[in-house]
């Protein structure tokens, strides 16, 4: 099924909306017409009313005689769409003008209903009653007036002809103006899909001016071009991230290479073979190693990564770390201490691979006889544990990439050190948003500090 274009919608709201308006103001002008019309007929017939009872109340005859008569027919005479009668309480008539028309056929005597409407003879009939009575006679009598309104219906029913034209004409002229104000106005929304289609991996530092935007769409071209910035940024990252995977690569698989066709060129002794096989292995072990972060970092970005959920005292396991990092402490004189107390909830192995990164991390880059503080401090809801080693200051550019994968602060080292491929700091991180914590690091006065912070119930 075809798609409703939004330009149709809206002409289609349009004209809806206008046919709405036109026929409510139809409806209310028949109303009020008639309401007018019909209060211009009970006032006239009113006042007749009332000048037949003062006429009738004035004599001391009969309603028969010659002068009520004359001044009946007087009073009566000149419309011709008004006829009159006067009849006895048993219904007899003795009085009536040459056009009366009687009662209507529903009449019941009810002296609540002040305005009769019938139809009688292919005309229309309005018509109300009084009560009179003459000075000498002590019987009420009751007087009819009727009003001939056939060409009011007439003039109704034309005006309600007119008011369908009108509103078909008034339909057709809405919708051709609809489309075209609809078109007008969602000529941004054609600019912003032009924009849109336009974009590729070349072109993501484009962005849709403010200029010709109006309100309404300010918020969807603010969000799309902040979406364009989050696409760009992901992009050089990708981009930066696949060249220093071929960076981290290149290095261990040129080393392989060239010690294989250099052990190949020529017989050697198995000694010879033996260390190069050694040598082959420090490579590939590093290969290997690079290939483990790799594949946990894709696991945790597609949320693969599922930590057990286990009650863990965090100085106990940071002392646990302490013994396993003490030989290579005390090689460089580094002291290692720990502060405080703290309970978290999340899964040991992790959390033992996240603190172990930081330590390490903490240690290629300490002083000799220097000393590295780890604390452990509540903090609300969560518990906080900073690592803390003095050296040199990490530039404030760099801290917010401290995190990427690859990422070294150092560009001499970006292809690293034999046992550093730039993925520890990348891991911690994972691992950090995986128990629903959060990771940052300070550097200055001569120290850096990173901090993590883990919630410190089971959510």
């Amino acid at each position: 099924m075809k798609r409703v274009s939004l330009t149709f919608r809206l002409s289609m709201m349009f004209v809806c909306a206008v046919v709405a308006v036109l026929v409510l103001a139809g409806f209310t002008f028949d109303a009020f017409s008639r309401h007018h019309f019909k209060a211009l007929d009970r006032q006239a017939m009113t006042e007749k009313l009332e000048s037949i009872r003062q006429i009738m109340d004035g004599e001391a005859g009969s309603v028969g005689s010659s002068e009520v008569v004359l001044q009946l027919q007087a009073l009566l005479g000149a419309h011709q769409e008004l006829s009159a009668s006067i009849t006895t309480k048993g219904g007899k008539t003795i009085f009536a003008t040459p056009n009366a028309v009687g009662h209507p056929p529903t009449y019941s005597g009810d002296p609540e209903k002040d305005v009769w409407e019938w139809t009688a003879g292919g005309h229309t009939y309005r018509g109300m009653q009084a009560q009179v009575h003459l000075v000498s006679d002590t019987e009420a009598l009751t007087a009819w007036l009727s009003l001939d309104i056939t060409s009011h219906m007439h003039f109704f029913e034309t005006l309600r002809w007119w008011l369908v034209i009108g509103l078909a004409i008034s339909a057709l002229v809405s919708a051709a103006l609809g489309w075209l104000v609809a078109r007008s106005g969602l000529k941004p929304v054609a600019q912003v899909t032009k924009v849109a289609a336009s974009m590729s991996a070349g072109s993501l530092k484009e962005r849709i001016p403010f200029d010709s935007v109006p309100r309404e769409l300010e918020s969807l071209v603010s969000s799309f071009n902040a979406m364009l910035a989050r696409l760009e940024e992901s992009f050089v990252r990708l981009s930066n991230f696949s060249a220093d995977i071929a960076h981290e690569l290149r290095t261990p698989i040129s080393n392989l290479r060239t010690h294989t066709e250099v052990i190949l060129s020529k017989k050697r002794a198995p000694d010879t073979y033996e260390e190069n096989l050694y040598s082959n292995l420090e490579d590939l072990n590093r290969l290997s190693s690079i290939i483990d972060g790799m594949l946990f970092l894709a696991k945790s970005d597609n949320g693969l990564v599922l930590p057990a959920k286990e009650k863990i005292e965090l100085r106990s396991a940071v002392e646990k770390l302490f013994e396993y990092y003490q030989l290579l402490a005390d090689d460089t004189g580094v002291k290692l201490q720990v502060s405080g107390h703290g309970t978290v909830y999340g899964d040991r192995t992790m959390l033992d691979r996240m603190i172990s990164n930081l330590l390490s991390n903490a240690l290629r880059y300490t002083p000799h006889n220097s000393t590295i503080s780890v604390r452990i401090e509540p903090d609300g809801n969560m518990i906080n544990l900073s690592v803390e080693n003095p050296g040199e200051e990490i530039a404030v550019q760099h801290l917010p990439r401290l995190f990427d994968r690859f990422y070294r602060v150092d560009p001499a080292r970006r292809e690293g050190a034999t046992n550093n491929a730039g993925l520890g700091l990348a891991i911690v991180k994972s691992l950090v948003d995986v128990h629903d914590g959060t990771v940052g690091c300070v550097s200055k006065e001569g120290y850096t500090t990173f901090m993590i912070s883990l919630p410190a119930k089971d959510c």
